[in-house]
């Protein structure tokens, strides 16, 4: 059996981390918190669900993506690397924090 590689959800969440209570896109799944930046640790391939982890992605780095950037963050539970598209609203002061202090990815 072949899995998507994404399935799109785009549901309002409160935030494990801040607390913050996030909105839907409207425009591709929404999978990180505009406000702290991050994520939890419960996909595969995006939207799949299938991940038995649940730890927090805290973002490490910023890299360029086509006309945009993907956030990355490393589970703090597991310590996997996964990548995110910035979202439109994400927090610009701490994407900026973040590239300021760029880490060595292997």
């Amino acid at each position: 059996m072949t899995l998507k590689k994404f399935t799109m959800i785009d549901e309002p969440f409160i935030c494990e981390v801040c607390g913050e209570k996030v909105s839907p896109l409207g425009y591709t799944a929404r999978d990180h918190c505009p406000k702290c930046l991050c994520s939890k640790h419960v996909d595969i391939n995006p939207g799949d669900r299938q991940a038995n982890c649940d730890g927090v992605l805290t973002p490490i780095a910023i890299e360029n993506f086509k006309k945009t950037y993907k956030i990355v963050y490393k589970c703090e539970k597991c310590g996997m690397i996964k990548r995110n598209v910035m979202a439109s609203d994400d927090n610009m002061d701490l994407i900026i924090k973040v590239m300021s202090n760029p880490i060595k990815l292997d």
